[in-house]
């Protein structure tokens, strides 16, 4: 059963999740979610204890929305990072990962007030991306570049708002690993695992 703080938390997510988190204080926000500043104060104590649990519960739906994805088998030639990626842009996850992005913008510019926000953001969203990854390959390095990739690829698509270009360029990504791969192995004599075969145009 769910308890007041339970709706206050459901109510304040998805108020962030239409408008925002650079405007928001607590006053405008009681008044938007029918309630009252003295209330959300009773609850959460402070702004700032207020949006880390905010974003503790969307980082909490996110991990259990991938968690599910890990465990659909998945078809042929299926790869994991183009997996990552249709599930980041699906509606259910998309609004959430954006205000994730939107913090680390915020954190970008007032370090003091979001910085300790970010810092847990990333130690998931490694966490996410290596699970995405060979087992052989979940090392710093290379969960560090594909993090990187699609953290550019994802502002992007909030930019522009085009999916396809994004899923295409995910796609040439892969087939740049892949290649990699095969070269790596070629020189090692190790079999190149994890190279699906190329889809042909």
């Amino acid at each position: 059963m769910q308890t007041r703080k339970d709706i206050l938390t459901e109510e304040i997510i998805a108020h962030v999740v239409r408008h925002g988190l650079s405007d928001l204080s607590l006053r405008p926000l009681a008044e938007a979610i029918g309630t009252s500043a003295r209330l959300l104060i009773y609850h959460y104590k402070s702004k700032e204890a207020l949006l880390g649990e905010v974003l503790d519960n969307m980082q909490t739906r996110l991990r259990q929305s991938f968690a599910t994805l890990l465990q659909t088998p998945a078809t042929k030639n299926e790869r994991p990072l183009r997996l990552f990626w249709d599930w980041a842009v699906d509606k259910k996850n998309f609004p959430y990962l954006k205000l994730l992005y939107e913090l680390q913008m915020l954190a970008a510019r007032s370090p003091a007030t979001y910085g300790q926000y970010l810092q847990r953001n990333a130690v998931h969203w490694t966490d996410l991306i290596a699970q995405a990854l060979p087992e052989a390959e979940r090392t710093t390095a290379m969960t560090t570049l594909v993090g990187a990739v699609f953290d550019g690829l994802f502002l992007d698509l909030i930019s522009t708002g085009d999916k396809q270009r994004g899923r295409q360029a995910i796609d040439h990504f892969i087939a740049l690993v892949d290649d990699a791969r095969i070269v790596r192995a070629n020189r090692t004599g190790a079999p190149a695992a994890n190279v699906a075969p190329r889809r042909k145009k």
